[in-house]
């Protein structure tokens, strides 16, 4: 896989990318990250990508030609199977959403600053929106290296033992069970029997209904949400 991400701060996107699971996923080639930064597209002697609002109002707005251009410099060299905004006002991202897109080949990903972009961006060039949340960022480059490492996590290959992403909270919609490991006797706090007792079925049962009773207490709308699908 390979995800394109476009931004005004390719240095806040360093960090995300140095170290751990997406580290060992990039220099095993399993997934390769490009950041791009959008200020090199800019006509703007100053490199300039923000612009007042048409009709006033407060903040600034990312402007469509260097967008436009950076977008269309990589899809000279690649075909992408989304183009994605990151955005508040997008669909919210979910384990569903994650687990499509690791079966993609090629994503970008744009990350909004400012008031966010020029609407004919939205309109023209993207292909889908999302958010990782009903709150607001400074940028997208937190958002956008949240969305990646759902989707990288997912590629096999990248974890160490493939089957512990399937065991993950929302897969099934259902919020994952209590994990414990050693000591099993701790200052008195002991381990749930059923767990050192070997029997491999009776622990998967336990851990099946533990999960549907955490569900139930901390997320009931995912239950609900089971039975729709």
């Amino acid at each position: 896989m390979k995800i394109d991400i476009l931004t005004v701060l390719p240095k806040l996107l360093e960090g995300p990318f140095a170290d751990s699971i997406l580290k060992r996923a990039i220099d095993k080639e399993i997934v390769q990250v490009g950041v791009h930064d959008i200020r090199k597209f800019s006509k703007d002697k100053h490199q300039k990508v923000d612009d007042y609002a048409f009709g006033g109002g407060a903040g600034m707005v990312m402007t469509i030609q260097p967008i436009h251009d950076c977008i269309e410099s990589l899809k000279a060299a690649n075909e992408y199977d989304e183009i994605i905004y990151m955005t508040p006002d997008g669909e919210q991202l979910n384990q569903q959403i994650s687990n499509e897109l690791s079966m993609k080949k090629n994503i970008m990903i744009l990350c909004g600053h400012y008031k966010g972009v020029d609407q004919r961006v939205r309109d023209h060039l993207i292909t889908r929106e999302i958010s990782i949340g009903d709150y607001v960022l400074s940028g997208g480059e937190l958002a956008a290296a949240v969305l990646s490492d759902s989707i990288i996590r997912l590629i096999p290959g990248v974890l160490n033992d493939e089957t512990s992403a399937l065991s993950d909270s929302f897969q099934d919609d259902l919020l994952a069970p209590p994990v414990y490991t050693r000591p099993a006797d701790y200052n008195g706090w002991t381990v749930p029997e059923i767990l050192t007792s070997g029997h491999l079925k009776k622990i998967e049962d336990w851990r099946f209904e533990q999960s549907v009773l955490r569900t139930k207490e901390r997320r009931p709308d995912l239950l609900e949400r089971g039975k729709k699908h």
